[in-house]
């Protein structure tokens, strides 16, 4: 009964869910049909012919696109790093009860959030330099990252210390604790623990949109196959490989993600031993006086 209030919505009824499944195995269906359709235009176009597929069999090209790959990996490193510790002192800034405070980090959150962040990469490329400030190509593509991510992952846990019961803080600040401390030893960490598979999904996206270092010529994935698609006139055969690294990279964060979702919903899920229930029927049983 005291979890109650760490879900967000009531589990779908038997009508939803078998309205679930209709849906899912519907675009089940629509997705393979399309699949196949594709499949059929590459045989006719000889796209599928075995010579167009065994270059990438060598381990060179394979080497050409672990370097983009590790370039990417580097920037998600230090826009991840960089955006979550940014994130979590303008979550805090904005739960503060310093209204200049609030309202400076609430203007920055609401400003950050609804830029493109393909804007912020060309004021980082072209706006920059005309004032003499020219940024290595790595940070051309980390900073407008970690300026928009920043922001995501302040609501992220805005929303994780919103969702926690009131009663952590009171407790905390009835032992003497000033409400910084309960801030910073009480609320947060139990607040990045519910919301770690929030964030791990961030990350997800995160390194999708590190392909925009296309833009500044930061050496990731997406550019290096376009550059060994222009060498071996290969492009739809690059670029199929190149979303294959993609989903295999982004669907293990996915499954870790989906994983640590479960762990949390174990963790705040209520008692269901035969005590707690007991308890729970002596709760729920009216008094007759």
């Amino acid at each position: 009964m005291s979890h109650s209030g760490a879900f967000l919505y009531d589990g779908p009824g038997p009508r939803a869910r078998r309205r679930i499944l209709l849906g899912s195995v519907v675009s089940a269906l629509v997705l393979a049909g399309v699949f196949a359709l594709a499949l059929v235009q590459f045989g006719r176009t000889g796209q599928l012919d075995a010579d167009r597929w065994t270059p990438f069999l060598d381990w060179p090209i394979w080497s050409y696109l672990l370097v983009g790959l590790r370039g990417t990996a580097l920037a998600a490193a230090l826009v991840a790093v960089l955006a979550g510790a940014f994130g979590v002192l303008l979550a805090i800034g904005r739960l503060s009860q310093n209204r200049p405070l609030r309202w400076l980090c609430t203007g920055y959150i609401e400003v950050a959030r609804t830029l493109p962040v393909l804007l912020l990469i060309y004021l980082m490329l072209f706006g920059l330099p005309a004032y003499g400030i020219n940024l290595p190509v790595l940070w051309k593509l980390v900073v407008p990252l970690t300026i928009a991510n920043a922001a995501v992952v302040a609501e992220i846990v805005r929303a994780g210390v919103l969702a926690l019961p009131r009663g952590q803080t009171e407790a905390a600040l009835s032992l003497g604790i000033r409400r910084s401390q309960a801030m910073r030893f009480v609320v947060l960490p139990q607040a990045l623990r519910h919301v770690t598979p929030s964030l791990v999904t961030q990350l997800v996206s995160l390194i999708k949109d590190t392909s925009l270092g296309y833009v500044v010529a930061f050496t990731e994935l997406l550019y290096r196959a376009q550059v060994l698609s222009a060498y071996n006139r290969l492009l739809i055969q690059t670029f199929l490989v190149v979303a294959l690294i993609y989903l295999v990279f982004n669907g293990a964060l996915s499954y870790l993600a989906a994983r640590l979702r479960t762990r949390v919903r174990r963790q705040v899920a209520p008692p269901s031993g035969p005590a707690e229930q007991a308890a729970d029927r002596e709760l729920e049983t009216p008094v007759v006086r």
